[in-house]
This record gives C-alpha cells, sequence and structure tokens, in this order.
C-alpha cells in the first residue's frame, strides 16, 4: 500500500493525501456517501451538524478559485467553522517556514487542514508533522496530485453514466503538468476503466505515462475514437519550462476539441473539463455549453465530494444526515 495513505487505530481514513494504492473499495465508499450529500445544496438550510464544533483551516499557498470556494462551502454545509487563509498575506512571505505557520495555527485546535501549495509533497510534509487527532486534505500540490478533483470526477462519471467500470477514456491535453490527470488515472484504474488514452503533443506527454497502463497517442482522432468519457485539461503555460506548443492557434487546431472532432467519440460521449476553461484554446465554446458537456455539474458534484471526503476522514460520515 502506498505510505501516504494512513488509517487510524480504529481502521478509518486519516487523511485524503492521494488515491494511488487506495483500495477500491475506499474510493467507492467516498462515493456513495457523496450521494447522500447531493440533496443537501437542494434543502432550504444547506447544513448537515455532522463536523459542528470543528474547526477547518483551507491553507491554500497557491491561487485557485473553483477549490478554494467548494472547501469553504463543503466545510460550512457540514457545520463546522470555516477560516480561509491568504498566502500571500500570512507569515510565510515575510520568512516563517510552513510547518511553523502549520504549528502555529495547530496550536490554536485546528481540526483540518485542507492544504494547496505549488510545490510537490506540501500536504504529505504537513501530515507528518501533526499530532493523530489533526486531519490533512491535499487540495493539488505541484504536478504531483489532485485527489478530491479527480474524485470529483469519478462521481460526476458515475451519475451520468451509471458506472465506471468498462468504460473508455480518453485524457487530452497537457498531461505533462497535470496532478488532475495523475489523479485521474490512478482512480479511473482502480474503480475499472476499461481503457485510458493519453492525447496530446508528444512535449505534453509524460515519458512514462504508458507504464500506469495507458495508451498514448498524438493523433485526436484515434485518441477519440469510440470513447465514452472526454476529459479535457488546461494547457499550464505557467508551469511550462521553455515553448512545448508552437502557437495557441495550432494547439487548438490540433487538440482543441470542437463539435466536428467530437464526432470521432461515442454518440453518447461525456465531455468533462476541470477548469478553468481557456475557450477556443482547449475546448470551443460550442462544446463547452453543448448538451454532451457536464462541465458545471462537475463544479456542482465538487461540493458533495468534499463533504464526502472531510466526513469520512473526521469520522462523521457514518452519522445521521
Amino acid at each position: 500500500m502506498n505510505r501516504d495513505i494512513q488509517f487510524d487505530d480504529a481502521g478509518k481514513l486519516r487523511h485524503f493525501l492521494t488515491v494511488d494504492g487506495m483500495s477500491r473499495e475506499t474510493l467507492t465508499g467516498i462515493l456513495d456517501t457523496a450521494e447522500s450529500f447531493v440533496t443537501v445544496g437542494e434543502r432550504e438550510i444547506k447544513k448537515v451538524p455532522l463536523l459542528r464544533g470543528k474547526t477547518v483551516v483551507n491553507l491554500f499557498f497557491e491561487p485557485s478559485t473553483r477549490t478554494r470556494t467548494t472547501f469553504e462551502i463543503a466545510g460550512k454545509r457540514l457545520s463546522a467553522d470555516v477560516i480561509n487563509l491568504n498566502a500571500a498575506r500570512m507569515s510565510v512571505t515575510k520568512g516563517e517556514s510552513i510547518l511553523d505557520t502549520v504549528r502555529t495555527l495547530e496550536a490554536m485546535h485546528t481540526d483540518l487542514f485542507v492544504v494547496r501549495d505549488s510545490a510537490s509533497g506540501a500536504a504529505h510534509l504537513i501530515a507528518k508533522h501533526l499530532p493523530p487527532h489533526v486531519r490533512v486534505i491535499n487540495a493539488g500540490d505541484g504536478r504531483h496530485a489532485h485527489p478530491t478533483q479527480a474524485m470529483l470526477d469519478m462521481f460526476t462519471i458515475r451519475r451520468v453514466k451509471g458506472k465506471i467500470e468498462g468504460l473508455k477514456v480518453a485524457i487530452i491535453g497537457d498531461l505533462l503538468h497535470s496532478r488532475v490527470a495523475r489523479s485521474q488515472i490512478h482512480a479511473l484504474k482502480t474503480l475499472g476503466a476499461a481503457e485510458i488514452r493519453a492525447v496530446g503533443p508528444r512535449t505534453l506527454i509524460p515519458t512514462e505515462i504508458e507504464t500506469l497502463g495507458v495508451a498514448a497517442t498524438s493523433d485526436m482522432e484515434k485518441g477519440l475514437r469510440g470513447v465514452d468519457v472526454v476529459m479535457m485539461l488546461r494547457l499550464q503555460r505557467e508551469r511550462m519550462d521553455g515553448q512545448l506548443v508552437p502557437s495557441e492557434r495550432e494547439y487548438f487546431n490540433r487538440y482543441g476539441l470542437t463539435e466536428e472532432k467530437l464526432r470521432h467519440a461515442a454518440p453518447d460521449a461525456t465531455v468533462m473539463h476541470p477548469g478553468p476553461i481557456n475557450r477556443g484554446l482547449e475546448i470551443s465554446s460550442g462544446v463547452a455549453d453543448g448538451p454532451r458537456s457536464v462541465i458545471l455539474e462537475q463544479v456542482t458534484n465538487g461540493i458533495a465530494v468534499r463533504m464526502s471526503i472531510m466526513a469520512t476522514i473526521m469520522g462523521g460520515s457514518e452519522e445521521r444526515i
């Protein structure tokens, strides 16, 4: 088992740092629990008391809108006290280490840290230096992992398709710099996807990706042919060293998802994107806003899934919702 997956003395998941190495039973349990949280957002009073009295700190050292906001909403719907910290205004900019900052916040009786950082392994490092009763969720670390995004993607697929097992999935775009893609691949493999294809310029596909059981191709038509799910990725220019794509126009012509290219996929193929979307670069507006797109559903589902993960590691998922 992956050493980053830790359980407490009662056998419950202690942190949520990665999906790599998690069992199908654990991932399915999170998805099943998320189903029970979907209707909370439809109630007049959008709250359940599972984390009442708990303090959650969203510790984001890297900018985010969707992830931070959905974690904030998820925590508040679970009745936790949620604190959002802006890294640009924190002591780390004055020379204090991340661990010193976390220890200071833990001394204020924080129960759960949601951590996002541009450095791979940041959440793992923090988890190793906290007492056993404090939990950590990885909200994205460098190029390494984004496990909660992968789980909301799995939840969305399962709700739309009714299953994940046996599906053919294409992940298209900048896989080289994508922590989302790495987590998606691990989750899809564990939950029984029949085939996973990595599609994009050779300069943006990791050389070792085929060792994960993924078929890589730079041929968009071949990559899309007959797939059930199309997962688009953002072109992450801020993480690129050098010119890895010739031009934005060329990239869109070859790898931007258009209605014409989408015809190569299965007739009922579902289109996804973790956001933020670059229209006219990774995807056309016609596809992003079209009937096959579930991009906004992903955002909505992110709240239920993050509620599920928070409740699971805090030990509240078995209480009455």
